[in-house]
């Protein structure tokens, strides 16, 4: 199974933003992850399609949406046109979640749905055939940088068996508390891709720590 490794740049330092998604795409990382917030869904306001924009110019890479507004549906021809490869958005936010899917679709990027930790499996059992990516959040969303919330590995593992279990072929991905401690135990819990901002970016040497995290999954770099 394939290893992921997706940079939050909400943890990366925007005074150089263009010099940090170079040290992510020279030390591996698979995707760029890029966190939108509304200050209405989550207590946090980031950034829209132009820092989308801004880093589709300074990479190849895919660059992985994660939304966290309301009314998402709002932002997805912009956002595809700023460059996004993937949009997910919130089953919490979206309670047409089969309609905004087949547009995000319809809009050639990969379509996705974030679970939060209270959140239910259950949310996304009937639109399995729709899905691209499903996102489980290991904290509670609006902010970098917090705990990781420990029993978040059977939710991964029950995550696993449904994708399965439904012959899905949707990238199962994790955000949230990502580092060296927990990646393990999620890659074994059967995710193939992990978002890490803190873990990566405050590193002493964070180009190597995308091989560090790729690593723990004992994957060669």
């Amino acid at each position: 199974m394939t290893v992921r490794i997706a940079p939050s740049i909400l943890s990366a330092d925007f005074s150089k933003l263009g010099d940090e998604i170079a040290m992510c795409e020279a030390g591996g990382a698979d995707w760029i992850h890029i966190d939108v917030m509304d200050g209405r869904f989550v207590p946090n306001l980031t950034y829209g399609a132009k820092v989308i924009e801004t880093v589709r110019a300074c990479t190849s890479l895919s660059l992985d949406v994660h939304m966290m507004v309301v009314e998402p549906e709002q932002y997805f021809d912009d956002f595809v046109a700023a460059g996004a490869d993937g949009l997910t958005i919130h089953a919490e936010a979206a309670p047409h979640l089969h309609r905004q899917l087949t547009r995000i679709r319809e809009l050639g990027c990969r379509a996705g749905v974030a679970l939060n930790p209270a959140t239910p499996l259950t949310a996304v059992s009937e639109i399995l055939p729709e899905l691209d990516l499903l996102l489980i959040m290991t904290v509670n969303p609006g902010f970098g940088a917090q705990e990781f919330i420990p029993y978040s590995p059977g939710k991964v593992r029950r995550a696993r068996q449904l994708l399965d279990e439904g012959a899905s072929g949707a990238v199962l991905e994790v955000d949230g508390g990502v580092s060296r401690a927990t990646i393990k135990d999620l890659w074994e819990a059967g995710a193939d891709t992990f978002v890490a901002g803190n873990a990566i970016f405050s590193a002493a040497d964070p180009r190597a720590e995308i091989g560090a995290l790729r690593g723990r999954c004992g994957v060669l770099v």
